[in-house]
């Protein structure tokens, strides 16, 4: 019989809850980042640059800001460190996040 990781260390990380990625339900866990969350789910990109490359987690550890995306409106959060919290919503950032003047 297969064992988890969290069944090795005896881990109860409490009930699943979700956020959402441009309007796609993702289920989370307590204690994942946002990143985790959308790894979780099969989502690897969620940035692009200002010439359309996709961008997700790198390192992982909040150095390389390949991971921001915009978490509830606000843009430029490195989602790698970003804990995922009931109700998120995290959409794709395109380009470097920034709301242009005057608007």
């Amino acid at each position: 019989m297969a064992r988890t990781p969290a069944d090795l260390v005896g881990a109860d990380p409490g009930p699943p809850f979700r956020i959402t990625f441009d309007g796609r339900t993702v289920t989370a866990l307590p204690g994942q980042s946002v990143a985790a969350a959308l790894w979780g789910a099969g989502i690897l990109a969620w940035r692009t640059t200002r010439d359309g490359r996709p961008r997700g987690a790198f390192c992982g550890i909040g150095q390389c800001y390949d991971c921001l995306a915009t978490v509830n409106g606000e843009p430029n959060k490195r989602a790698c460190l970003v804990p995922a919290r009931p109700g998120d919503a995290v959409t794709t950032q395109e380009g470097h996040g920034h709301v242009p003047l005057g608007v």
